[in-house]
């Protein structure tokens, strides 16, 4: 049996940081050898390879580098003698990037994300143990045909369904509405299930990022969304009240939007459930719903938002739009 081969993307984020010695504040380091160099002897039947993608914390991260770096991971899956792919990343975003993947990529081989959340000169250090783990994710046979996973403090996690919970717990990845697919014990892969959501592959030649999203909350009115709407914003997503709801005063904006064909997505601020059109009051979800809002089930208003900027790409019809979101 031949030894696996892992390629590692490094694209910056906290496993990339280590403090300043001046200042104590946590700064950009390119540590990639140190870091391989570290679990090269764990590793002595997998053969590494690496690629410095980019160097910036996860709030720098666009979407238009999420499209190379998607393009890219593709590129390289095709490498006949690549058996998977691990890609750091800053945590603050890593589930955006994670979920752009998700949809992008027809894969059969392992893609993990991981990062960490203490930076390299913190004691305690997660970074080496999330990224040994994740190369054992991505070398195990049992990976394969699971999309893009998230692999963080030894829990494997779709991206589909994972969200950073905690600014600062080393277990702050977490599939909030129904736990993770598997877990890393020592050298062992272990899975439980399989994911909760049907994969929808979109994959265009070019995305829409001007995509916004809209807090609601008690009185909120229509000022913001006139305003991304005279802004020429492409689509909007609203995180609503509980299961799909906002307030009346709404209501002239989102039609607003709809009649100049911009998309108004449904999300809920509420961290679990999904969204449905259950009340038939003016801002109810079944209001929304017949005036052609588009409901997203159980995503969150941040991966919502990353679908949609790939569906655009596809097609900017109405009807077909409400498909990719069933």
């Amino acid at each position: 049996m031949k030894n696996k081969t892992i390629l590692i993307i490094f694209t910056g984020g906290t496993i990339s940081m280590a403090k300043n010695i001046e200042t104590s504040k946590t700064i950009l380091k390119d540590n990639k050898d140190e870091l391989l160099q570290s679990i090269s002897s764990e590793l002595s039947d997998i053969s590494l390879l690496s690629i410095q993608f980019s160097l910036k914390p996860s709030p720098a991260i666009t979407p238009e580098d999420m499209f190379t770096l998607a393009k890219l991971t593709k590129e390289q899956l095709n490498n006949p003698e690549i058996d998977g792919i691990v890609i750091t990343h800053g945590t603050d975003t890593l589930e955006e990037t994670a979920y752009f993947l998700d949809l992008y990529l027809d894969i059969t081989k392992p893609v993990v994300f991981t990062g960490s959340m203490r930076n390299f000169s913190e004691l305690g250090f997660d970074g080496l143990s999330n990224l040994l783990s994740s190369i054992l994710v991505a070398a195990s046979p049992e990976s394969t045909k699971r999309g893009v996973v998230v692999m963080m403090n030894d829990e494997i996690n779709s991206a589909a369904e994972v969200t950073k919970s905690h600014t600062l717990a080393l277990d702050t990845f977490k599939s909030m509405e129904f736990g993770p697919i598997g877990i890393v014990e020592q050298e062992n892969v272990l899975y439980y299930r399989q994911t909760h959501y049907p994969r929808v592959l979109l994959s265009p030649k070019y995305i829409i990022p001007e995509i916004e999203i809209v807090k609601v909350y008690s009185g909120s009115s229509s000022l913001i969304l006139n305003l991304l709407i005279d802004s020429h914003v492409k689509g909007i997503v609203l995180e609503a009240l509980g299961r799909g709801n906002v307030p009346p005063q709404m209501i002239p904006g989102i039609t607003r939007a709809i009649e100049k064909g911009i998309p108004v997505l449904i999300t809920s601020r509420c961290p679990k459930g999904r969204v449905l059109d259950s009340y038939g009051y003016e801002g109810g979800g079944h209001h929304l719903k017949q005036l052609g809002v588009i409901f997203t089930n159980n995503l969150s208003s941040q991966k919502a938002r990353i679908k949609l900027m790939l569906a655009l790409g596809m097609t900017s019809d109405l009807t077909k739009l409400v498909q990719y979101f069933k």
